[in-house]
């Protein structure tokens, strides 16, 4: 690395120790070359994250690089159910800004559905990744992305059924019934109508292979397959 360039990075992760393994790497590449600087900030949560990518767009500001994490936890008013909608909600308000994605998620379905809906350019499986390796993402992501480590590229090999790819009006119904909420209320929060709703909740059941009306079923195999 020669370009005199400062990067501004931000770490979404619930997960102190692999956070600092990412600012780690930042720190090993910095100290390789001393034309690279790295602005870090860290968010552990949906709401947190959103604050601080809203700060930047009201700023002005870009964001180079967002290390992303799946698993996070939802935002308290429900609009962001996990990591995967806060790389959607990236790519839309900030659409230069490169995204890593990370999780301890290793279902084929899942990892093909986050591939559809936020094309990162890079994506890792932790525990593929070493400290080396974390190095090596770093500086593919900002010069010739994407990476993705070898679990991701071996599950995206695997043929799958394109029905469970979920978009994000599947992932809402999945979500407010796990919640408990009642088909009746469903279209104040998910902009469908009632039979709209219904129409997806079936196609849902045959989705993942359950009987029509089995909720606790679909919701026990889609929180298998890491979509809730």
């Amino acid at each position: 690395m020669s370009e005199n360039k400062k990067y501004t990075i931000l770490i979404i992760e619930d997960h102190p120790l692999i956070s600092e393994a990412y600012k780690h790497a930042f720190n090993i590449i910095r100290e390789e070359d001393e034309n690279v600087f790295f602005e870090i900030d860290e968010a552990e949560d949906c709401d947190t994250a959103y604050d601080k990518i809203k700060e930047c767009v009201d700023k002005g500001k870009s964001i180079d690089i967002v290390f992303l994490d799946i698993m996070l936890k939802r935002s308290k008013d429900g609009k962001f159910l996990s990591g995967e909608d806060i790389g959607l909600k990236i790519n839309k308000v900030m659409p230069k800004t490169k995204i890593i994605v990370s999780t301890f998620l290793n279902d084929n379905y899942r990892i093909h559905s986050i591939v559809k809906s936020i094309n990162p350019d890079g994506f890792i499986i932790k525990n593929d990744v070493t400290s080396k390796e974390l190095h090596k993402i770093i500086n593919t992501v900002i010069y010739d992305p994407p990476y993705y480590s070898r679990s991701v590229v071996e599950l995206l090999r695997k043929n799958i059924s394109s029905k469970l790819l979920l978009d994000d009006i599947d992932r809402k119904i999945l979500y407010e019934l796990s919640i408990g909420s009642k088909m009746k209320e469903l279209p104040k929060v998910i902009p469908l109508s009632k039979a709209g709703i219904e129409k997806r909740k079936r196609t849902l059941y045959a989705t993942f292979n359950v009987k029509e009306n089995n909720d606790r079923e679909l919701l026990s195999k889609a929180k298998e397959s890491g979509f809730i």
